[in-house]
């Protein structure tokens, strides 16, 4: 914690007044004699802490102004700074535009050197095209004379280009009818592969009907004689389902029988339908064991009676 500055003076008078205050007796000095002894170094310490004091403010002030000059010069070399870093950025961006410029220029010094080399390698290309089209000419001289002659005996053809054209028409069509010739030699080639195959596959189909024939008549032959022996088991089956049907009926009536006969032995009409032959046997089963517990009671020994002895 930051002690005042008028504290602190006055802490610094009283250390030096305790350090000139002699240690003398009391008794020696009347008090006001010591009164006046301590205004004289009260006086002298005043003027002390002044002198202090201004010197202090001297030498704060010059540390004020010496901190203003450091803070200008802080300001001045930030300024500078800015100035720098953007006079460094304008040069790398004047650099990097020099670079690029540089650069477009060499891509277009490539492109036309590439350019002449190409220039050069086709002017090249057509001088050596027009030796071989002198030499070409040269060799046909003799066919242009040829022309002309045939020419003065065809007096149809006015221009050796008319008497060209027409051979390039005949030559033409001799080729077109060449190809259409193998075209129809090819596609009669085809046909006559195909005939061969349609024959080839023909036999292969009457072979393949021929046996699939007498597979079929083999699978007739077996489904006539299972279809044979089915129709004696449907017969022995149609036998045993009406001998089963008249057992049933038997059955059946023998059941109604007796359910008759149990509600005419309980003198009780008979409530149940004539087809519900389980209705009827489980009434009779119920009178057979009502019957029969009634039979246990009556063949069972009454108890003896005990009497008492006196």
């Amino acid at each position: 914690m930051a002690v005042p500055w008028e504290d602190y003076f006055r802490l610094i008078l009283q250390e030096k007044l305790s350090q000139k205050t002699p240690e003398k007796s009391v008794g020696h000095f009347p008090p006001v004699l010591r009164l006046l002894e301590k205004r004289k170094e009260l006086a002298a310490a005043d003027q002390g802490l002044q002198a202090q004091r201004e010197e202090f403010h001297t030498t704060m002030t010059a540390l004020e102004q010496r901190w203003a000059e450091l803070v200008q010069k802080e300001q001045q070399l930030k300024g500078s700074f800015v100035r720098f870093d953007k006079f460094l950025q304008d040069a790398e961006i004047r650099r990097g535009r020099a670079l690029q410029r540089a650069a477009e220029e060499r891509h277009r010094a490539d492109r036309q050197g590439a350019e002449a080399l190409r220039l050069r390698a086709q002017l090249q290309e057509l001088r050596r095209e027009r030796a071989r089209l002198q030499r070409r000419l040269q060799r046909l001289e003799p066919c242009a004379r040829l022309l002309e002659r045939t020419l003065e005996k065809l007096p149809e053809f006015q221009e050796v280009p008319e008497l060209v054209a027409r051979f390039d028409t005949l030559a033409d069509t001799q080729v077109a009818l060449r190809l259409t010739e193998r075209e129809r030699l090819a596609e009669l080639e085809a046909t006559r592969a195909q005939l061969q195959r349609l024959r080839d596959s023909e036999q292969d189909e009457l072979l393949a009907q021929a046996q699939r024939r007498a597979e079929l008549r083999e699978r007739l032959e077996s489904a006539r004689e299972r279809a044979l022996e089915w129709e004696s088991k449907w017969i022995q089956i149609q036998n045993t389902a009406a001998e089963k049907t008249l057992l049933l009926g038997r059955a059946r009536m023998s059941a109604l029988n007796l359910f008759q006969t149990v509600c005419q032995h309980l003198r009780q009409p008979p409530a149940l339908d004539i087809e519900d032959t389980e209705g009827q046997l489980e009434q009779v089963k119920l009178f057979i064991l009502d019957l029969s517990a009634m039979l246990t009671r009556h063949r069972q020994p009454e108890p003896v009676a005990t009497t008492s002895q006196p």
